[in-house]
């Protein structure tokens, strides 16, 4: 109940009841509302920058979570491009040797994704980490296009191995004549003397010193380029396309036994040696070309030679003595 206040009145010398009206009943309590709205802001104000509010306690629990999982997941990424890097090497230094196929630049296997813009619409969002969310949009972009290709490169070796049958078929894996005693093999791959000219030039294949009509075979599946016979040079000779980027030649033949296109096995007979073209002796001049280059064909003897075989094959190979032919 609202005290009751007096005056004393000089002039009646009594006390006088306080008339109070309506401006100052309304006046006194926006005052007091006043006071005690500052006094609830300034408790308010007080009390959040002591204390946290239930909201603030969660949301900041929150933060802490995710942070946990976005360190967490950033160190599975850098394990799992790590993981990653060990496949892309093992694919170009032992998959890929093996099947002879040429290695993923690392330009490709590098390569970025997308253009400047493809990050606008986090950059425009107002965000504090915005830098943090990029960078890791940048890294599983990244990821995922190593290891796409890193599948398409799977794709192309399982294609290969499907075919390592008729891959290791076709490879020129014997000798194309019979050599039992390692005897035959009578000039080698690399500089050798002309018989002829007598001079040091590069010889391109190797001889085999053979009685004509002894047979010669070819040395893998293929099918036969060309049948050529020329008076000087190599004489008569058969070249046997094997695929995979595999040539083999044999001259100085004395006949054929094969026509052009004619589709022929490892082992078969496909001429004999002979003494045509420029040719000292009876002989056969073998060459494997891979690739467009020509190649030292003893590195392709495995098939039908032993360890010590095939050591003493590299052993005559490489002694630099006469040819018996020239071209």
């Amino acid at each position: 109940m609202a005290r009751i206040k007096y005056y004393y009145d000089t002039e009646s010398c009594k006390y006088e009841r306080v008339k109070v009206s309506s401006w100052d009943i309304v006046l006194n309590s926006l005052g007091f509302l006043s006071f005690s709205l500052i006094l609830a802001v300034g408790i308010f104000y007080t009390y959040n920058l002591y204390f946290q509010s239930p909201v603030e306690a969660r949301l900041e629990k929150e933060n802490e979570e995710l942070k946990y999982y976005y360190e967490l997941l950033q160190k599975e990424m850098v394990e799992a491009s790590d993981m990653l890097s060990s496949l892309q090497e093992r694919d170009d230094n032992v998959y890929r040797v093996i099947f002879e196929a040429e290695p993923i630049p690392k330009s490709i296997r590098d390569a970025g994704v997308g253009g400047v813009n493809r990050y606008r619409e986090l950059t425009n969002k107002d965000l504090e980490r915005t830098d943090l969310i990029i960078s890791t949009h940048q890294t599983l972009d990244k990821l995922k296009k190593q290891m796409y290709i890193q599948t398409k490169s799977y794709d192309e070796l399982l294609d290969m191995a499907a075919n390592k049958e008729k891959f290791f078929a076709a490879m020129p894996a014997i000798q194309p004549v019979s050599n039992e005693e390692l005897k035959r093999l009578s000039s080698g791959f690399g500089t050798r003397i002309d018989p002829i000219l007598k001079t040091k030039k590069m010889h391109w294949g190797v001889d085999f010193s053979a009685p004509k009509g002894t047979p010669i075979y070819a040395t893998g599946d293929g099918v036969v380029k060309k049948v050529r016979s020329s008076l000087g040079g190599y004489g008569r000779q058969v070249e046997i396309d094997h695929g995979y980027g595999y040539i083999t030649k044999y001259a100085h033949m004395e006949m054929y036994n094969v026509k052009k296109g004619q589709k022929v096995k490892r082992g078969e007979c496909i001429g004999y040696v002979g003494n045509s073209g420029k040719s000292t002796a009876p002989h056969l001049h073998y060459e494997v070309t891979k690739d467009g280059k020509k190649i030292n064909p003893v590195h392709y003897f495995y098939q039908d030679l032993n360890a010590s075989e095939y050591e003493e094959i590299l052993r005559l190979a490489s002694i630099e003595n006469q040819a018996l032919g020239s071209y």
